[in-house]
This record gives structure tokens, C-alpha cells and sequence, in this order.
């Protein structure tokens, strides 16, 4: 199949899948360049002329545009220069607050490096060139974890210049990801938990506090309980929505999101007594708020749980600041606000709940991550090993 358009162009399979190959000139040379068309091999003809058009089409209007900047070719574009271009064309596809993390490592760190050497571009770049740059990282102070996510983003933006064919091999598949930093979060005893509770009972985010410290939710899900997902019969709340802050022209947005961080995190729990009361006695209380304050009120988050008194969203970054600042007020040992999480896992490990139901309730991908996080406080299943060896090897002695 042959294009109508300027560049000549053909659809070639290769292994199972099909490309659209297009003949392009460097050097006075032809040069093919391979571009995915999103279908496997013995697709329908109409999906694949459609998918071929479209690819070619976005293809050329690429290099015209590489041409007008002084016929650069595609593998000449630096590395700061194209980690833009990559964000602009993914964006969309992106929640808000990944957008924003993604431009603050573009615009931030990898600007400042990348700027200075003007001469490293996606063609040329090596795995000495990357791994000087996380060097780099790690002696301005950023943790492991942190320089993980910046090899995430480049290591996804090299892996799309392969597919449009700008370079032959990815350099960031031959680095070795870096390796996670050991954490082990803080947490509560049950005397200081409910210490904590006591004192805060009647703060604005008493039930933030409460959502994270007794049923281990994150931020983002504790401020997005809503009324219309709680089963007052059932005692039972569906978590299907989190509140998420960003900023967005220089301006400060909190917003619902129904989309959770993976497929687990949406589930259904059961309200502890403690919980359910809280939730009655907070509903009454936006009840009278909203008498109190008609006109002034909004009414806009009426089905949420976590708002101020004028029936406003409690956006996240208050709550990790304010639970600081409370913490101060009465004395209290410092934790984050996340550590309340790991307060509720520890509480009922520490009671030998196993290490499944508490992977299930705290809605974790999967049971590795809860035990990368949990096993060394595990001691039930240790100890229930131990007295199973116990019995095995003390047969013989009977």
C-alpha cells in the first residue's frame, strides 16, 4: 500500500503487528522510518488505511516543522527541547496533578542540567550521559525514590521516540532502574492515637483524621468520602472518589476525581462504630451549617464529607499542614499525616490480623506491596511458622 501523500510510504508488518514504514532523506540518503499503526497483522483493511493515513499525516506535519527549524533532523532535537514536546503530546492523557509533577521535573532539574549541555540530543545521548545526570540528583540531595520517578519519565519518553522511529535503540533500557530507599513509616500506639483523637475532636479535620487513623485511607480518599456511597444500613462506604490539588496557570485548583490511584483502591469497607458516629454526627453538622449560613453557604460539595464550615472542599495540602501545626498545639509526637495509614496497618498487625485482610482493607495492588511495607511486624505468621516447625520436629521425640 503506497501513500498518497508527500513522503512515499508503505504498510509493512513485523512481528504480528503493523507499520507504517516512511521513506524520509538524510545525508542526501534514504532513511525508512518506522511508525507503529496501533493493529495487529490481518486487521480490517478500512481500520488499517484509517490508522495508516492518520500516522503518515501526523508524521509529515512533524517533519515539515523539523525542516522550517533548519532541516534538524528528528534524532538532533535536545534533550530538554523534546522532554517538552513529549509532555505536551501525552498531557492529555494525564491527571491533572501527574501533569504537574511531570512539568516540574521537566521545567525544574532536567531543564537546569540538559540546558547546559545544549550538545546532548536524543540521537546522542549515552548511559554514561544519564547515569552523570542521576549522579548529579543524588548529590544535590534527592533520595532514590525520587530519582526513580525522573528515570520513569525519560525512560517512557526514549521508549516513544523508538516507536516514531527517532532513534534505533533506547539508551534507558540498558540502565539498571535505581534502587528503592528502605522505608519504614512512623506510627502511633494505640494510647497515642486515641490521645490524638480525643484532642482533635472538634477541629475542622477531626474526620479526616479519624478516616485515616481508623480505617487506614489515604488523603486524597478521606477528603473524598461522600454521603450517597454510604450504606447507613450496611454500615458500609464505597471509595470510588479522591480529591486532588494542582496548580494550573499559576493558580491553586481542588477538584473530586473518580478515578483512584489503581483498580484495588476502589472498594467497599465497613464502618468501625467510632467511624459511623463521627459520620452521623458530622452530618447533623452540616446540616445546621448550612441553615446557619444559607446564602453563604455552597452547596456545590453537598455530597461530601470533608468540608469547612462554609461547605467548602478541605484541600490536601492544608490538611498535611494544619495536621502538623495541631500536633505542635498539643504536644504531640510528630508523625505525617500519611503515617496515621500506617498507624491503622501497624494496630492490627500488632493484633494478629493477617497480612491479607489488612492489603484488602488498606486497598494495595497487591499482597506484595503490603508485605514490602508490613513484614517486619508480622510477627503472627512468624511465630505461627515457628510453632508449626515446633510440632514437626518435637514428633520424634514423643
Amino acid at each position: 500500500m503506497a501513500a498518497s501523500n508527500t513522503l512515499p510510504a508503505s504498510v509493512q508488518p513485523k512481528k504480528g503487528r503493523l507499520y507504517a514504514v516512511i521513506q524520509t532523506r538524510e545525508n542526501g540518503k534514504s532513511k525508512p522510518v518506522w511508525r507503529s499503526l496501533g493493529l495487529p497483522e490481518g486487521s480490517n483493511k478500512s481500520k488499517v488505511n484509517k490508522a495508516f493515513r492518520e500516522v503518515v499525516k501526523q508524521f509529515e506535519e512533524e517533519y515539515a516543522e523539523q525542516l522550517a527549524r533548519g532541516n534538524r533532523q528528528p534524532s538532533d532535537i535536545p534533550i530538554f527541547e523534546y522532554m517538552c514536546g513529549y509532555l505536551k503530546k501525552i498531557q492529555q492523557n494525564l491527571q491533572k496533578n501527574t501533569v504537574e509533577s511531570y512539568h516540574s521535573m521537566i521545567y525544574g532539574k532536567i531543564r537546569r542540567y540538559f540546558s547546559a549541555r545544549s550538545h546532548l540530543t536524543v540521537g546522542n545521548i549515552t548511559v554514561k550521559n544519564v547515569e552523570d545526570f542521576y549522579e548529579t540528583l543524588y548529590a544535590d540531595g534527592v533520595v532514590s525514590n525520587t530519582v526513580i520517578h525522573y528515570h520513569a519519565i525519560l525512560h517512557r519518553a526514549f521508549k516513544q521516540a523508538f516507536k516514531d522511529g527517532m532513534i534505533d535503540v533506547n539508551p534507558f533500557d540498558r540502565i539498571d532502574r535505581p534502587k528503592k530507599n528502605k522505608f519504614h513509616g512512623a506510627n502511633y500506639s494505640k494510647e497515642e492515637l486515641v490521645t490524638l483523637l480525643e484532642l482533635t475532636r472538634t477541629d475542622v479535620i477531626y474526620p479526616a483524621i479519624l478516616l485515616a487513623g481508623g480505617m487506614g485511607l489515604r488523603r486524597s480518599e478521606a477528603l473524598g468520602i461522600r454521603w450517597s456511597r454510604i450504606d447507613w444500613e450496611k454500615k458500609t462506604v464505597l471509595l470510588d472518589t479522591k480529591i486532588v490539588e494542582y496548580k494550573e496557570n499559576g493558580k491553586v485548583i481542588v477538584r473530586p476525581e473518580e478515578e483512584m490511584k489503581n483498580k484495588s483502591s476502589r472498594r467497599t469497607l465497613p464502618l468501625p462504630d467510632p467511624v459511623y458516629e463521627m459520620l452521623t454526627e458530622e452530618k447533623e453538622k452540616q446540616d445546621m451549617y448550612r441553615r446557619m449560613f444559607k446564602g453563604s453557604y455552597n452547596r456545590k460539595y453537598d455530597d461530601f464529607v470533608c468540608v469547612n464550615e462554609l461547605g467548602e472542599l478541605i484541600r490536601p495540602s492544608y490538611v498535611t499542614q494544619h495536621f502538623s501545626d495541631l500536633l505542635k498545639k498539643y504536644g504531640l509526637r510528630h508523625i505525617r499525616f500519611h503515617d496515621l495509614r500506617h498507624t491503622f496497618a501497624s494496630l492490627l498487625i500488632s493484633q494478629n490480623v493477617p497480612l491479607i485482610n489488612v492489603s484488602n482493607f488498606l486497598g494495595h495492588s497487591d499482597l506484595a506491596t503490603t508485605s514490602n511495607i508490613y513484614a517486619h511486624l508480622d510477627k503472627a505468621s512468624k511465630q505461627a511458622s515457628a510453632d508449626i516447625m515446633t510440632d514437626i520436629l518435637s514428633m520424634g521425640k514423643e
